[in-house]
């Protein structure tokens, strides 16, 4: 499969006409359009889609957009002038109105179909229809792809209206949810940890939309009440939008032989997939065989590390089923996740979660997915016996692969070369017992503290000679001295210095807490944005030794009366 070629933009873009320019469409100019599909776009009502890979789709603009921010850091790595945000055609497009689109960007945009897994079990009924054919991206609409300084992106407006796999919802996202999504990406790529972008922001100023939310102050577990909420379009942005359920999708119609290209549009996905995300690691020369065993080889070490990578940073997907798993290894869908304030190895934000889905749970799931992944791939190799075995291989040997990852992990947040079990268990039963803010407390053993004093400031309880009964002074000051025995071992150990250096750079000093994102949502709820645009600094230097202001506001415990509270330590299916 070969790209079109585009010309590289080295100057700064600063113009929707030059954008328009980089437009290289490889998804629907390569692979299958639905043929029950329309050619104008117009194709909202919940409906089958039988085949093809794609459904064009012309998505609804928000009535009388509103700029509320773009990603200053992402606009720079692109090339994309600042002022091109708040440009009046760049704001119509990006919220939705593509007539105002220049050519060579097309006037309509495009869903893709895929299927459900949820920790390892495919799921059928869950559309309309009962048969798996009319589940998809159902308030995601594709507008853009482009080529910019030789590197390929799909645009994605998020609460782009309907398609045809709404079922039967209006295809919006509101402000509440889109603000955290926005935030979210751009934290989650400041802290080194792969994930889609975020590109700009835009709420409408008339448009609302009816959701179920919590009360001020509720703790109950699911919504208690519905609210009228501003609606609000997101643009993500990734190398590909292509998840492990889409593979899933197309691998269950070949093994069903669903229709007679089944088979050819699974290969026609996979070929894609590789060429979008795999490009550089897989070689274009190799037989379908050799290329479909060195993906699920990449894919491995891509989702190992990547979970891995989230648990170093305190994020829990919360909803990490199939087709909330790019297929390119990397963040994506960002519904009901939080970020582990008190540390708990079963924090779970979503209501609906379980723990299958918890904090330190997510390696398994992740496993799940993974063997989702090869079993959608196996149709490919089924004929070439050496091949499958290759495939079968790979995917029993993940859990060792993750297991591997994760060691590595923890001694690097430790600040050890090696990792060292029982130091790491004796932690884990001491942070669950105390208990303790996960980011605060690895932050401040960053400092290679003398005592316990100064990792107090991340306990929720306080530690008194009245109160331990659990004895958790006296095992903190044995668990650190152990510690620092570990860490200054060697025939030539690092210096302290060097030592505290390299913790800091994997342990972030700032966290995305809900008790920081609920009062900007709410706050640009009446048209004031400025405490989204101050999160925005904050979130994407979580490393940095900020200002002191910042420190005082910011590098703190999470409120207690916050916890169990609805919106702010668990959420419905966010929207």
């Amino acid at each position: 499969m070969t790209k079109p070629g585009k010309q590289e933009i080295s100057a700064s873009i600063t113009t929707l006409d030059t954008l328009a320019s980089c437009a290289s469409y490889s998804l629907i100019d390569c692979l299958n359009c639905d043929p029950d599909a329309t050619e104008d776009g117009v194709d909202y009502a919940p409906r089958q889609v039988f085949m093809g890979h794609f459904v064009p789709v012309k998505p609804t603009p928000i009535q009388d957009p509103e700029y509320i921010t773009h990603s200053h850091g992402f606009f720079a790595e692109l090339g994309l002038a600042d002022n091109l945000a708040q440009s009046n055609d760049f704001m119509r497009v990006f919220s939705g109105d593509l007539s105002a689109a220049p050519e060579p960007m097309r006037k309509v945009g495009w869903a893709c179909g895929y299927a459900l897994s949820i920790f390892g079990t495919e799921y059928t009924r869950q559309c309309p229809f009962q048969t798996g054919n009319g589940y998809g991206d159902g308030r995601a609409v594709s507008i853009l792809e482009a080529v910019i300084k030789e590197q390929r992106w799909e645009m994605q407006l998020k609460g782009g209206g309907r398609t045809p796999y709404c079922r039967g919802a209006d295809g919006r996202a509101v402000l509440r949810s889109s603000v955290r999504e926005f935030l979210a990406q751009e934290h989650m790529h400041a802290l080194g940890v792969p994930t889609s972008r975020s590109l700009s922001l835009y709420v409408s100023k008339t448009e609302k939309v009816q959701r179920p939310w919590y009360s001020p102050g509720s703790y109950a577990k699911d919504p208690d009440r519905y609210f009228l909420e501003p609606v609000a379009i997101s643009t993500r942005v990734a190398p590909s939008f292509i998840r492990v359920g889409q593979l899933e999708l197309f691998a269950r119609r070949a093994r069903n032989n669903a229709h007679p290209r089944a088979m050819e549009e699974l290969e026609k996905l996979v070929l894609h997939l590789i060429d979008r995300e795999y490009a550089q690691d897989i070689n274009t020369t190799l037989s379908l065989e050799e290329k479909v065993v060195g993906l699920a080889r990449e894919f491995c070490g891509r989702l190992t590390s990547l979970v891995a990578n989230w648990i170093r940073v305190g994020y829990c997907q919360g909803n990490f089923n199939s087709d909330n798993c790019a297929a390119g290894g990397f963040t994506l869908d960002y519904g009901p996740f939080g970020f582990c304030d008190v540390f708990d190895p079963y924090f779970q934000p979503w209501t609906a979660g379980g723990q299958h889905f918890a904090f330190l749970n997510q390696p398994i799931a992740a496993e799940r997915n993974f063997q989702m992944f090869c079993t959608a791939l196996r149709p490919l190799v089924s004929a070439h016996p050496a091949y499958a075995q290759q495939l079968d291989t790979i995917q029993t040997e993940f859990p060792k692969v993750m297991q591997a990852e994760m060691e590595t992990m923890w001694a690097a947040k430790l600040g050890l070369e090696e990792f060292n079990a029982e130091l790491f268990n004796a932690l884990i039963s001491l942070l669950m017992q105390s208990p303790v803010d996960y980011t605060l407390f690895f932050r401040e053993l960053s400092t290679l503290p003398k005592d316990i004093e100064p990792l107090t400031k991340s306990f929720y309880a306080e530690l008194s000679p009245v109160t331990d009964d659990k004895g958790l002074q006296t095992r903190w000051a044995e668990w650190l001295i152990q510690w620092k025995s570990l860490i200054t071992s060697g025939s030539t150990p690092p210096s302290t210095e060097k030592i505290s250096a390299q913790m800091q750079r994997v342990n972030p000093k700032y966290t995305m807490r809900e008790a920081y994102v609920v009062p900007a949502y709410q706050q640009a709820g009446t048209g004031d944005y400025a405490l989204i645009k101050e999160l925005q600094t904050m979130l994407t230097q979580p490393y940095a030794e900020q200002s002191k202001e910042v420190e005082t506001h910011y590098y703190q415990r999470n409120p207690s009366e916050l916890f169990g509270m609805g919106g702010f330590s668990h959420y419905s299916c966010s929207s």
